[in-house]
């Protein structure tokens, strides 16, 4: 009994905080004509990096390196 209290006291609380962390602040509205030419200007600026990697060739891939390091070495068959 006191192990399931424990998971859920854990599970309750891992909830709290996730909800805790996903509080939003919600969207903000300004009449700042600078603030707004910023915005319009970066949304331009990611706007042409996007078309810029669309129409880019593709990076060829990266060769892999098979090393003897990651795998161990099979046992001699027993005779």
């Amino acid at each position: 009994m006191k192990k399931v209290s424990l998971a859920i006291l854990v599970s309750l609380s891992a909830l709290t905080g996730a909800a805790y962390a996903q509080q939003d602040q919600g969207v903000t509205m300004s009449t700042d004509p600078a603030k707004a030419a910023d915005v319009e200007q970066r949304a331009q600026e990611l706007q042409s990096k996007q078309q810029a990697m669309e129409s880019a060739p593709p990076a060829p891939m990266p060769k892999h390196h098979k090393g003897s390091m990651h795998h161990k070495k099979q046992a001699a068959p027993a005779q």
